[in-house]
């Protein structure tokens, strides 16, 4: 008899952990994950992730529950972009703001469960960027061709627009650098070649916006090198384009695909998490929230059609054993 009991102890207890360890994505004891890719100053991103979650879970609540809250969100920022990858292949991450190459790494080259949610939009409503190669304006580098033994600077390996793209850019026109460092962000790579620590290096480009100045309309720089515009005013001029890769779709915001086995309460959600989104990005705390996180003014849906182009360049290119050169990367 004391066997017996001892063994329905054992069942309830192996029940209850077992119940802990695959509690309902939403609830307290697993709240609905959302990370943050570090692309500005951390604490800044903490706050602005936490707000964001915030609304996410009060929308979400009302939704299901008719109240707010019942539905449960967390936002974290982790250290790297292959964190928040192996996040999703162990279904502890539910929600990610990713690079573009860090979706179809996920999604096509590890794949995990992930899908497009919502598309960043920029200044002017524009859905695509481009890769750019920048040099100093006194630095006799006026072409692609004049980087060749030349000191060059990429933003992370894992960046479509400070990498990946700009790097067969070059091999494919036979251009070989001296040497190349990681400078991890973009506006360190601006700021690197400014001061001349390299000949010439890699970041995102989007098209300048027109603003209004003293009743005059100009033009305004949205490239990577505004980020400096600050530090060093006269950057402009100081540092200029030589080059451009492809478009590139902007930024998704990604989803797990299968937060619920319900495939009814799957779709249901993720299309409230969308809806929640929207009505964060629509506000006057939301708008300033988006151009924190990805300099951008607007989200739309979007599906994963968006990024079958990027899709086969990255794919194509084998010979860079990419998800290696992420690691390394980070």
């Amino acid at each position: 008899m004391r066997k017996f009991f001892s063994f329905v102890i054992f069942l309830g207890l192996f029940s209850l952990l077992t119940s802990c360890s695959e509690s309902k994505v939403g609830t307290k004891n697993r709240p609905f994950a959302m990370y943050f890719i570090p692309s500005v100053d951390a604490q800044k991103l903490t706050n602005v992730s936490a707000e964001m979650a915030k609304f996410v879970s009060k929308y979400v609540s009302q939704k299901i529950y008719n109240k707010d809250e019942g539905f449960y969100v967390k936002s974290s920022v982790p250290t790297s972009y292959i964190a928040v990858v192996e996040a999703f292949g162990t279904k502890k991450a539910d929600f990610a703001t990713f690079s573009t190459f860090a979706y179809i790494l996920t999604r096509d080259i590890k794949k995990y469960p992930i899908e497009a949610l919502v598309l960043t939009k920029r200044a002017n409503g524009e859905k695509t960027y481009k890769g750019q190669i920048i040099a100093r304006a006194d630095s006799g580098i006026k072409s692609l061709a004049d980087l060749k033994g030349k000191t060059f600077a990429y933003t992370d390996a894992s960046s479509t627009s400070g990498f990946i793209l700009p790097s067969k850019m070059l091999k494919d026109q036979g251009i070989q650098t001296k040497n190349s460092v990681f400078a991890l962000k973009h506006d360190n790579v601006v700021t690197m070649v400014y001061q001349k620590q390299v000949d010439a290096g890699a970041t995102y480009y989007s098209s300048p916006e027109t603003v209004e100045v003293n009743g005059k309309k100009t033009s305004k720089i949205t490239d990577a090198r505004a980020r400096v515009k600050t530090q060093f005013p006269d950057v402009e001029e100081k540092v200029k384009v030589i080059g451009y890769t492809e478009e590139i779709p902007n930024e998704p915001w990604v989803i797990r695909s299968n937060l619920f086995a319900d495939p009814q309460e799957n779709e249901k959600v993720k299309g409230y998490v969308f809806e929640a989104l929207e009505a964060y990005a629509a506000s006057p705390e939301g708008q300033k929230a988006i151009d924190e996180l990805a300099g951008a003014t607007g989200i739309e849906r979007v599906t994963d059609a968006a990024y079958d182009k990027i899709r086969e360049v990255i794919m194509a290119n084998k010979d860079l054993n990419l998800e290696e050169t992420v690691k390394k990367g980070k």
